[in-house]
């Protein structure tokens, strides 16, 4: 089933600079789905256009049978608890403890009132821990975020967009200040989402060789374009090459 049907999707910052231009993918249920390219290539744009933090200029992003674009404030902040965001630099509240920050990704579902107030159900506190379990960070349950690792902040940062339970997961580079083995920690758990709970993830990565090995398909972008879609192993050194613009073999290995 497509879950994410992007058609058109256009958007300029200024008049002569094109960040995005006229891009077209499709995300099925449960897909894991790499987006590759060079910095500047408009991948964090791209995430950014299909929930709406930036608003495209020209496009239709259809998500679960809902034209994004067409929703007004209201409908969006509730569609927006169907599509969960990891960030690079993991956009915690460091002076929180973990179960708080996961708590947060409640937000959406509560009234303003107990937002602020911090109002959660026994139900969300169990679902927020049973998701750290599973990451591997339940002893870090109250620990201030500032006291932990990076690798184990993404973890944190990933419960908080999974506690939503959505069905779209947005990772814009993820690994992108961790090392190797963090790094493959927090692509694993990616993966994993994605076989066992079927959420989807679109994740923006530097890395070729990491889209290579845990992707289902693969997008490439350059200067704005959609220069490659395919599976991974069409991404040859020929593709990388027009992704990046160059012959790029050091590419291959990060």
């Amino acid at each position: 089933m497509v879950l994410l049907d992007v058609k058109g999707l256009s958007k300029s910052y200024q008049a002569n600079i094109t960040v995005l231009d006229d891009i077209q993918f499709q995300a099925k249920a449960g897909e894991f789905l790499s987006v590759i390219g060079p910095s500047g290539a408009g991948k964090s744009t791209l995430l950014r256009c299909l929930n709406r933090l930036i608003e495209a200029d020209a496009g239709v992003i259809t998500f679960d049978s809902k034209d994004i674009r067409e929703l007004n404030r209201k409908e969006l902040r509730k569609t927006r608890t169907d599509i969960g965001m990891v960030f690079q630099h993991y956009n915690l509240v460091p002076r929180l403890t973990v179960i708080e920050n996961v708590l947060h990704g409640r937000f959406g579902y509560k009234s303003t009132l107990k937002g602020v107030l911090g109002i959660f159900t026994e139900e969300e506190k169990e679902r927020a821990f049973y998701l750290l379990q599973k990451l591997g960070i339940e002893e870090h349950a109250y620990k201030r975020c500032d006291q932990l690792s990076g690798g184990q902040q993404q973890r944190v940062g990933i419960c908080r967009a999974l506690v939503q339970n959505p069905k779209l997961i947005l990772c814009d580079e993820p690994i992108a200040s961790l090392d190797p083995h963090s790094s493959k920690v927090i692509m694993d758990y990616l993966k994993l989402i994605t076989e066992e709970m079927g959420i989807t993830c679109i994740v923006n990565l530097h890395q070729v060789d990491v889209a290579q090995s845990y992707s289902d398909r693969v997008i490439g972008l350059n200067s704005g374009k959609l220069v490659f879609e395919g599976s991974p192993i069409q991404l040859t050194q020929s593709f990388i090459s027009d992704v990046y613009g160059m012959d790029t073999k050091e590419l291959i290995t990060g």
